[in-house]
């Protein structure tokens, strides 16, 4: 029997809160809580004083909303970061974040584990550890749920026999995962990829049928890629996120229904909120198109792609992910302007942008009288990209001789 003090990340859900009494129970350990706010809802003095209730010898909590802006949720708008193109990765940038936390305290208490309460087919477990061993080798990583294997019935069963109190039931099964850039939602009736989510799977967002007929106009104002204001009054982020999370809300915005890839080799069902970071994702790179060179903005995007999968991946500390970090800074600098944005029943259209580093010139788009191009200069546009062409051309006329 292991004896010891064991770090766990607590969210006072179903399988940290069962965690705390295995923990014990297994390996005879002093169990201390981390509860990090990271913008989710509820009361985070009600989970520090729930995990002392159930058993825990301290429980910490401590405020990274600011961090969690700052360093993990602006890099990855820069980068317009989407995992296969839709999922704007909300629980695995927190994932890195909770992990840095967790050594500190680990630390901080002279603990040698530490522990989490990912399952053995989620992503999770491997962001968790994966970035815990990047920060501090010498800390061994428990998982109490992938160690027991526990279905969810059986977590649940477990927790009524020891007197745990979780938001889970058999009537409402869903694991719910939320944070300022997102909440997803997973098992129960989602589990049937044929089936239309039910609209408890949601809570968010509003079902675009019902909100309202007439459409909103906002405006966000960016400076070196980062939102500074909205409808021309200057925010801080986080404040920025959270309105834009109920005005998008509201409108219906922001709802995934996705097929996803998991890191560990299986397709998985999920449905994800995300008004916020859809929003800001979609007027970033509409500025993007205005204000970055050609051949930067396309091959950016293709750097875009694998920054998303390092992130999903659990490669937040990794020396690649790192160095993208540093590109994507760069090419932020004259990302500034205004965007004007629609919402309307579940969609988000951009209807304008405007920025002093705009790279766009009417005088050379415009098709009428003021136009500027020199139309003379265009004939070698075609014989530098026609010729590879026409030798091409040649040899198959030769080889058909």
């Amino acid at each position: 029997m292991v004896n010891g003090k064991v770090v766990l990340a607590y969210s006072g859900g179903l399988d940290t809160s069962v965690a705390i009494k295995w923990l014990q129970e297994k390996y005879n350990l002093e169990v201390v809580t981390l509860a990090v706010d990271l913008g989710q809802p509820g009361d985070m003095g009600a989970i520090k004083q729930k995990a002392l209730d159930i058993g825990a010898k301290e429980s910490y909590v401590t405020d990274t909303k600011e961090e969690f802006v700052k360093n993990f949720i602006l890099p990855s708008l820069k980068a317009n970061a989407l995992y296969e193109g839709e999922y704007p990765l909300a629980t695995a940038l927190a994932r890195p974040l909770i992990a840095k936390h967790l050594v500190e305290v680990a630390k901080k208490s002279d603990a040698d584990f530490v522990a989490h309460g990912s399952t053995g087919k989620g992503n999770d477990q491997v962001r968790f550890e994966v970035s815990v061993a990047s920060l501090d080798p010498s800390i061994k990583v428990i998982a109490p749920i992938r160690e027991w294997s526990m279905t969810r019935d059986e977590a649940m069963e477990y927790a009524e026999e020891h007197g745990i109190s979780v938001p889970t039931t058999k009537k409402s099964p869903y694991s719910v995962d939320e944070n300022l850039w997102g909440r997803s939602c997973e098992c129960g009736a989602l589990e049937d990829p044929w089936e239309e989510p039910p609209e408890e799977a949601y809570s968010w967002t509003k079902s675009p049928i019902e909100v309202s007929d007439k459409a909103e106009f906002i405006e966000i104002d960016f400076i070196k890629g980062e939102p500074v204001g909205l409808n021309g009054q200057q925010m801080d982020t986080v404040s920025l996120i959270k309105e834009l999370n109920k005005l998008g809300g509201a409108y219906g915005v922001g709802r995934i229904d996705m097929v996803e890839n998991r890191l560990v080799g299986i397709k998985s069902r999920e449905i994800y909120e995300c008004p916020a970071a859809i929003i800001l994702i979609k007027a970033h790179k509409e500025l993007e198109a205005l204000t970055l060179e050609r051949d930067l903005s396309h091959f950016k995007s293709l750097l875009e792609h694998k920054y998303a999968e390092l992130i999903y991946y659990g490669q937040w500390f990794s020396p690649l992910k790192k160095a993208l970090d540093s590109f994507f800074e760069k090419t932020q600098e004259k990302v500034a302007g205004t965007v004007r944005i629609k919402l309307y029943k579940g969609s988000v259209a951009i209807v304008g942008r405007k920025s002093e580093e705009s790279l766009y010139d009417r005088s050379l788009a415009t098709y009428e009288a003021a136009d500027s191009f020199s139309h003379e200069s265009a004939k070698g546009f075609i014989e530098l990209f026609g010729l590879p062409l026409k030798v091409w051309a040649s040899r198959e006329r030769k080889g058909n001789g």
